[in-house]
C-alpha cells in the first residue's frame, strides 16, 4: 500500500519590537539571565499589562504579506497550563478571535506552484527558557524571554513532505524578514516550529492519527524529524510495530528519533477565557490603511527589480532575507552607484572580510555613504579595484574614513600614471638580466618584470595600465 504524509505547521516567530508585549522590558537577545524582567512579565500579583501597539502593527503586516483577512475586532485570552517557564501559570494568547485568518502562501516545489493555506495568525507572549544543568541535576529558568511578543502562524495540513516544509519555511522566513517584522533566527530560538504529522493511504480523504513535534528550531532537524516520524507511522500501520496515539513528541537530534512527551492537549485542557485585564483590539479602516501605506513593495516585485539590473538569483535570495543588507544596497544605489556592482561589494567583498574574522554579514556595520564613497573612487578611476578593497577592509575592521585612509596610504598616488612610470623605470634599472633576456626573445622575462612592478606597487596599480606602460618602455 502507498501512503501519503499530511503535515501542518504551527510557527512561532518572535517579533522585532524593542520592548515586550505588555511591558517596557527589552527584547534584546543575549543579555545575562533574568536581567530583562519586571513584575509584569514575571506575573507578579496585582500588576496590569498594557498591550504594545507595535505588536499588532507587525501582526497585521505579516497577515497582509500572507494574503490574510484582517479582523476588525479581536480579543486576548488566557491559555492556562502549569509549567516552570510560565510564572503566571497561563499564557496570554488569542483563541477564537485572531488578528489574521484565511490566508495563503504560494511556494514553488519541483517547478510547480503549491498553495499552502494559512488558517490564522495570532499574537501571544513567549514563555521563559529552561536551562538544564546536568552537573547539578537541576533545571534553571531564565525569564528574559517571558513576555517577548510572538505571532503564531498556523497552516492548513497542505504540506506533504519534508521538502514542502523546507521550501515553505524558507519562504516564510524571507517574507517576515523582508517586511522587517521578525528576524527569524532559528539558532537563537526567535523562530520555532511545531510539526503536526499523520499518514494515510494515498487518495484517502480521512486523516490518520496525528502526532506533534514541539519547539523545533533547526531546519535540518525538522527535515530529519519528518522523515523519521513518517517512517514510524507507516511501520506502525503496515507492520503493527506499535499503537499510534495522538500525542506530543520530542525530537532527539543526537539519537535521530522522537520520544513521547505527553498526550496531545485539546482546547478544553487549556480552559481558555478572555483576559479581563486587556481591552479588545479594534482595528478600524484608518489604522489598517496606515499599515498598508507603510507596507513594502511585494517581495516578488522586489526580486524582479533586482533581477532586471543583473543581480543573480542567489544574491537576490540573500538580500530579500536580510533587510539590513537590502537597505544598505538600496541606499547605496540611491547615492548613484551601480546596483549589480554594489551587490558584489556587499555580498562578496564585505562577506569575505567578515568571514576572515569569523563574522557574518549580520555584523556588517558600514553606512551607505561610506560604501558609495569607495565605489565612486573606483568607478571614477581615482583608485583601482584592488585599492578599493584595501580601503574597504580598513573601513570594516577599523571604521576609518575612506578618503582620509586613501590619502594616508597613498593609494590614489599609486594609481597615477607618472608614479607608475617611475616604478617601471626603477624595476628596469634593477633587472638588467631580465632586459637582456627580453631583448633575446624570451617572453617570460616581460612577465617577470610585470610581476616586479606589481610587487613594488603592492597591487595598487591598474594591471592593464602597468602592462601597457611597461610594453612601451621595453619597446624603446
Amino acid at each position: 500500500m502507498t501512503f501519503e504524509t499530511v503535515i501542518g505547521l504551527e510557527i512561532h516567530a518572535e517579533l522585532a519590537t524593542k520592548s515586550k508585549i505588555y511591558c517596557s522590558c527589552s527584547t534584546a537577545f543575549g543579555a545575562d539571565v533574568n536581567t530583562q524582567t519586571c513584575p509584569i512579565c514575571t506575573g507578579m500579583p496585582g500588576v496590569l499589562p498594557v498591550l504594545n501597539k507595535k505588536v499588532v502593527d507587525y501582526a497585521i503586516t505579516a497577515g497582509l504579506a500572507m494574503n490574510c483577512e484582517i479582523t476588525e475586532y479581536g480579543k486576548q485570552d488566557r491559555k492556562n497550563y502549569f509549567y516552570p517557564d510560565l510564572p503566571k501559570a497561563y499564557q496570554t494568547s488569542q483563541y477564537d478571535m485572531p488578528i489574521c485568518k484565511n490566508g495563503y502562501l504560494d511556494v514553488e516545489v519541483d517547478g510547480a506552484i503549491k498553495r499552502i493555506g494559512i488558517t490564522r495568525i495570532h499574537i501571544e507572549e513567549d514563555a521563559g527558557k529552561l536551562i538544564h544543568d546536568g552537573l547539578r541535576g537541576a533545571s534553571l529558568v531564565d525569564y528574559n524571554r517571558c513576555g517577548v511578543p510572538l505571532i503564531e502562524i498556523v497552516s492548513q495540513p497542505d504540506l506533504s513532505s519534508a521538502e514542502d516544509v523546507e521550501v515553505y519555511l524558507e519562504r516564510l522566513k524571507m517574507l517576515l524578514r523582508y517586511a522587517k517584522v521578525a528576524e527569524c533566527e532559528m539558532s537563537h530560538g526567535t523562530m520555532r516550529c511545531d510539526v503536526n504529522l499523520s499518514v494515510r493511504p494515498e487518495g484517502s480523504d480521512k486523516l490518520g492519527v496525528r502526532t506533534e513535534m514541539k519547539n523545533m528550531n533547526s531546519l535540518s532537524a525538522i527535515v530529519r524529524a519528518i522523515e523519521y516520524e513518517t517512517a514510524r507511522h507507516i511501520d506502525a500501520i503496515e507492520r503493527h510495530t506499535e499503537m499510534l496515539v495522538q500525542e506530543t513528541r520530542r525530537w532527539d537530534d543526537v539519537k535521530r528519533r522522537t520520544f513521547p512527551m505527553r498526550n496531545k492537549e485539546t482546547a478544553a485542557d487549556y480552559r481558555y477565557f478572555p483576559d479581563p485585564n486587556l481591552m479588545p483590539i479594534v482595528i478600524d479602516d484608518e489604522w489598517l490603511e496606515e499599515i498598508k501605506a507603510k507596507k513594502p513593495v511585494a517581495v516578488d516585485e522586489k526580486a524582479e527589480e533586482y533581477s532586471a539590473v543583473g543581480i543573480s538569483d542567489k544574491e537576490i535570495a540573500m538580500l530579500l532575507s536580510n533587510h539590513k543588507l537590502m537597505s544598505l544596497l538600496d541606499d547605496t544605489v540611491a547615492l548613484g552607484c551601480n546596483p549589480k556592482d554594489t551587490a558584489s561589494w556587499i555580498l562578496t567583498d564585505c562577506a569575505g572580510i567578515l568571514r576572515k574574522d569569523g563574522k557574518t554579514l549580520n555584523e556588517l556595520e558600514v553606512t551607505a555613504e561610506t560604501l558609495s564613497t569607495i565605489i565612486k573612487m573606483v568607478d571614477s578611476g581615482k583608485i583601482n579595484r584592488n585599492a578599493g578593497k584595501k580601503i574597504l577592509i580598513a573601513v570594516v575592521e577599523e571604521n576609518v574614513d575612506p578618503v582620509a585612509y586613501c590619502k594616508e596610504k597613498g593609494l590614489d598616488k599609486q594609481f597615477d600614471s607618472s608614479a607608475i612610470e617611475s616604478v617601471i623605470d626603477k624595476v628596469i634599472s634593477e633587472n638588467p638580466k631580465a632586459i637582456e633576456d627580453y631583448n633575446n626573445g624570451k617572453v617570460k622575462a616581460a612577465q617577470a618584470l610585470f610581476g616586479a612592478c606589481m610587487k613594488e606597487l603592492r597591487g595598487a596599480g591598474d594591471p592593464a595600465v602597468i602592462k601597457e606602460l611597461l610594453e612601451k618602455k621595453l619597446s624603446k
